[in-house]
């Protein structure tokens, strides 16, 4: 047999409690998910009750602002394993009847300011038609037969959110015969696509983007026979439209021998048109996403001020109800039967407790953390403007509040805040810095803002290229490379020079 040997090793392992793993998921959640997972964990925990929903003294104290800017979010009491509850473990009852207890685990999640007669407010949501209900009652109109009717809603149920065709005729006919059992042709679908091309708004049910500019030059042409002529408009889309979206105007001008100025006017009858005709429509099949800001940001008498929301969201407290029936099964003589009803009731409280002692603990790191960044970036939030923007990254904001990296990254993702100066993600306040001229460390987003406005102002018949706007950039101090320009333009959404010329 081969020796055996019985050695020992030190290791160092980091390992999350539920308790903790629970916690970080809290801190990342938004306030419209937080909401909806405190509602959740009161139908699971009985213990749990909503303060609204209670006839409990108004008078006992509850957790208002978070004001302790010295608690770091990271608790000793949520590094310990979770634990198990035994029909031996042994408990003292007045911890869990003490009125010290109910004053501790009690909270609210805004400060209370607003008066008795104000009502939790939720924006309404208006029910309309979409836009393919819209367009099957146009078709109705038509005179068609059972089959064709059958078609053009089969058509009109594949339409995308733009209200383009994106199916080949033939999978439609192939579909309808395997889903519908209809028997149909190319021919026959090609001829209720057009009928469909006809409904309104115009270019709707377009395979393509040329077929649906067509669609549109033809219908005004049609509904505009006398008072303007679209024949150069609609030689151009259909005729040279590659070198139309590469913006080569001068070989489109050399091939039709036409002047520049007929040019640029057939070329602004083009773009006014609608690239996506569904967007015209009244309603739209998209679903409608409100934004509810986690915090709000004044400026009062040249001081800024911040706060948290959670104006909707349940006050929760410990239950008194349970608190009592565990006193009356502790006090009951016949301890051993009522043991077990002991231990569910002691497991729920201390899931109660710890579930407002996580929220407490989320609300605190939310506020100190957002107080970083609003004394980081003061001028901004005092002015509004963005060139006021500091270099901001997590570390800055982690060293500032005593948290961890990961921490702050938690807090800053999918939260929102609502100033003088427009609703933001947190994201928005964190950029990169530069050095400039000067030596001094300037953030990208000012520079950014810098070339936003160069590109605004340029002559649109000769745009700048990306080389001319990094001296644009150099001048005004900042001497960054070509493509760092080319980089910032992209993050701008800007296209390249040749794509931003006109006539």
């Amino acid at each position: 047999m081969p020796n055996q040997r019985l050695t020992q090793t030190q290791r160092q392992e980091l390992k999350l409690s539920p308790q903790q793993i629970q916690l970080m998921k809290l801190l990342q959640l938004p306030l419209i998910e937080l909401e909806q997972r405190i509602k959740e964990e009161m139908e699971i925990n009985p213990a749990l009750e909503d303060v609204r929903d209670n006839d409990y003294d108004d008078n006992e104290p509850t957790v208002d602002e978070p004001t302790d800017e010295n608690d770091n979010g990271e608790n000793d009491d949520y590094n310990d394993d979770e634990v198990n509850f035994s029909k031996d473990d042994e408990f003292d009852i007045n911890d869990y009847l003490s009125e010290e207890d109910l004053e501790d685990y009690s909270y609210k999640l805004q400060a209370n300011n607003y008066s008795g007669d104000d009502d939790d407010y939720e924006a309404p949501i208006a029910n309309e038609e979409t836009f393919q209900d819209y367009l099957n009652q146009q078709l109705a109109y038509h005179d068609l037969t059972e089959k064709q009717l059958e078609i053009g809603q089969y058509i009109i149920g594949n339409l995308d959110d733009n209200g383009y065709l994106n199916r080949p005729v033939a999978n439609i006919v192939d579909d309808m015969l395997f889903t519908m059992n209809v028997s149909t042709t190319e021919e026959e679908v090609t001829e209720v696509l057009r009928i469909v091309q006809q409904l309104d708004p115009p270019g709707i049910a377009a395979r393509d983007l040329q077929e649906c500019l067509l669609i549109q030059l033809q219908r005004l042409q049609e509904d505009n026979p006398f008072h303007k002529d679209y024949n150069l408009s609609i030689t151009i889309v259909k005729d040279f439209f590659e070198e139309f979206t590469k913006k080569h105007y001068d070989k489109i001008a050399k091939k039709l021998e036409v002047s520049n100025r007929d040019l640029k006017a057939a070329l602004d009858e083009i773009l006014k048109l609608n690239p996506k005709p569904a967007d015209a429509s009244s309603s739209s099949t998209k679903n409608i996403h409100y934004i509810t800001p986690d915090f709000f940001v004044f400026v009062r008498d040249g001081k800024v001020e911040l706060s948290l929301d959670g104006r909707n969201a349940p006050e929760l407290r410990i239950s008194k109800s349970y608190l009592k029936m565990l006193e009356e099964f502790s006090n009951s003589k016949d301890n051993r039967s009522k043991q077990e009803a002991v231990q569910f009731v002691k497991q729920k409280i201390d899931s109660a407790k710890w579930f407002i002692d996580a929220i407490n603990q989320r609300q605190n790191t939310l506020y100190i953390t957002m107080k970083a960044i609003v004394d980081i970036q003061k001028d901004y939030f005092l002015t509004g403007d963005e060139t006021q923007l500091k270099p901001m990254i997590l570390k800055d904001v982690a060293d500032k509040v005593g948290l961890d990296i990961s921490t702050i990254s938690r807090v800053a993702n999918s939260k929102y805040v609502q100033t003088p100066y427009g609703t933001h993600l947190l994201k928005f306040f964190f950029s990169e810095g530069i050095t400039n001229q000067e030596g001094e460390e300037v953030s990208t987003r000012e520079i950014k803002k810098i070339l936003k406005d160069a590109v605004e102002n340029e002559d649109k018949a000769n745009p700048m290229t990306d080389e001319q706007l990094m001296f644009v950039l150099k001048e005004k101090g900042y001497p960054i490379a070509r493509r760092t320009v080319a980089k910032y333009r992209e993050q701008l959404g800007i296209p390249v020079g040749r794509m931003r010329k006109k006539i």
